[in-house]
């Protein structure tokens, strides 16, 4: 078997995900992740699909003619990645929208040697004002023998600085 990723970008419309749909299932392959949304206007997003190995030069057919519909798929292998180790955390921050603060809380985490398993953000509209929140989440694995309280430690050190909240828990992995 094959484990196939496919990274697409294109003009937002009706039948995007579908027309995905019908491309993997034509070759003959399994859907079984995917990160699809509406991003800046356009549809992009992710997909990690199964199928035998004689049936990726399908795929590439069938994807060719989603091409041709104007989403752009890219499809690269995916890689077998050793089951890491280290705590699992989920992060997240709220705060007022402001630039840098995604440079500066990945800026920590990388000095600690985190990894960033899954990170989102959005805009929304604090209630009362309609000022701009900039929210945050994030799950993050743990390097071998850091703990989460030096994490912990460490963005909260700078949440003061860049005015955020910050919350950081035991995350379930799944």
């Amino acid at each position: 078997m094959a484990a196939l990723i496919l990274s697409v970008i294109g003009s937002d419309r009706p039948g995007l995900t579908e027309a995905l749909a019908a491309a993997v299932f034509s070759a003959g392959g399994n859907w079984l992740e995917s990160h699809l949304s509406r991003l800046g206007g356009l549809y992009v997003g992710s997909v990690l699909v199964e199928l035998e190995a004689d049936g990726v030069d399908g795929l590439r057919s069938a994807v060719s003619a989603v091409d041709a519909q104007g989403l752009e798929v890219r499809i690269a292998p995916a890689s077998e990645a050793p089951h890491a180790a280290g705590e699992v955390l989920h992060f997240s921050l709220v705060g007022q929208d402001r630039p840098g603060i995604v440079r500066q809380v990945t800026a920590i985490l990388s000095s600690l040697g985190v990894n960033i398993e899954t990170f989102e953000t959005r805009l929304s509209a604090e209630p009362h004002s309609g000022v701009p929140l900039f929210r945050m989440e994030a799950q993050l694995r743990l390097p071998r023998g850091l703990q989460a309280g030096s994490v912990q430690a460490a963005l909260e050190a700078v949440s003061a600085e860049i005015v955020v909240d910050i919350s950081l828990k035991p995350a379930t992995e799944g």
